[in-house]
């Protein structure tokens, strides 16, 4: 990969995309070898490429191991691609010196699932806090305290918790301490990977609200990762459906959910549930064995399971096509549209 990352630069008040990635790819090895190159690999991530936009809110949807997690992973650092870049103000990011990894990190900040797994129960709030305040050098020592207030009170949670341990809050008290402590470094960039799966359905739509509000005032670009299409629907700008480390899917969200392209978007939205008693929705049932990740497979990896495949879908890949402005699908049903 060719080195061009030097500094992290200065914002810059614009509407391009602060964040890119670039058909990156991730496999895992499943033999461990002392010697040698390992055999057999889970590929996770098969050419990913999206672009994240100050303000903006960007879906990735998809199945549980489809390749989700691990693109917001790459995002923030936490996994290498094995191909493909990621590039952060059009300079790439996996290369750089030690401190522009070091500013890069606290630029892109995540969200994780679990808020309780995510924080360290042996310390007190403030300690965490104030260990993100000397590893990045934000604030005098006698600010740090001030400022630990400050972030608790943006996320709706009185000073006085930063003496008390993580168990001693609520599942969505933990939850705003994470929002906390990923706004504590100033990020551009979050990553919100199911950050309220783990909760009730009114607490869901407290940390949403406060998400949708840290956003506006901040002009953060988030990547939300979820498989709940109903609160996708509600805080995304662009949705993208993923499918065994594949987008086959792209587009503005009231366009996906009105008119979904792809079979497997329309089975995905199919299952959404309908609250209103008296409207039916027919559901479609998904049949067919899935495909392997331990394998390369020729041609859609939907193949198995879709109800309108043709023979080219089983030998040839489809390309991503353009159907109307910013809506793209992976699937030879449109090819001549």
């Amino acid at each position: 990969m060719q080195n061009d990352t030097t500094s992290i630069e200065s914002p810059l008040t614009t509407t391009e995309p602060i964040l890119s990635t670039i058909d990156i790819h991730r496999r895992f090895p499943l033999d461990r070898r002392l010697f040698g190159t390992p055999k057999h690999f889970l590929y996770a991530v098969n050419g990913v490429s999206l672009a994240l936009t100050p303000g903006k809110t960007i879906g990735l949807v998809g199945e549980s191991g489809s390749g989700k997690s691990t693109v917001g992973k790459m995002i923030c650092s936490l996994e290498h691609p094995d191909a493909g870049d990621i590039r952060y103000r059009e300079k790439s990011i996996l290369d750089g010196d030690a401190a522009a990894k070091q500013e890069y990190h606290r630029t892109v900040q995540m969200i994780f699932q679990n808020p309780y797994t995510s924080l360290n129960p042996r310390q007190r709030v403030s300690r965490i806090f104030r260990e993100i305040f000397h590893v990045h050098k934000l604030a005098q020592k006698q600010e740090v305290d001030d400022r630990i207030a400050d972030i608790l009170e943006q996320v709706g949670l009185p000073a006085e918790t930063a003496g008390r341990y993580p168990f001693e809050f609520s599942g969505g008290q933990r939850q705003r301490l994470c929002i906390a402590r990923a706004l504590t470094v100033d990020p551009e960039v979050v990553v919100c990977d199911e950050p309220v799966s783990a909760l009730d359905v009114s607490i869901q739509a407290q940390i949403l609200q406060l998400l949708e509000a840290l956003q506006n005032e901040k002009q953060l670009a988030y990547l939300f990762i979820s498989h709940d299409l109903s609160v996708v629907y509600h805080i995304c700008d662009e949705v993208l459906i993923m499918y065994m480390g594949r987008i086959v899917e792209r587009g503005p969200v009231r366009t996906i959910f009105d008119a979904p392209a792809h079979p497997y978007t329309k089975a995905l939205i199919s299952a959404i549930p309908v609250p209103d008693p008296e409207t039916k929705r027919k559901r479609i049932i998904l049949s067919g064995e899935i495909p392997s990740a331990r394998e390369r497979h020729p041609g859609c990896a939907f193949y198995s399971r879709c109800a309108s495949r043709m023979d080219v879908c089983q030998t040839e890949t489809p390309p991503l096509i353009k159907l109307a402005d910013g809506h793209e699908a992976e699937c030879w049903l449109h090819k001549n549209e």
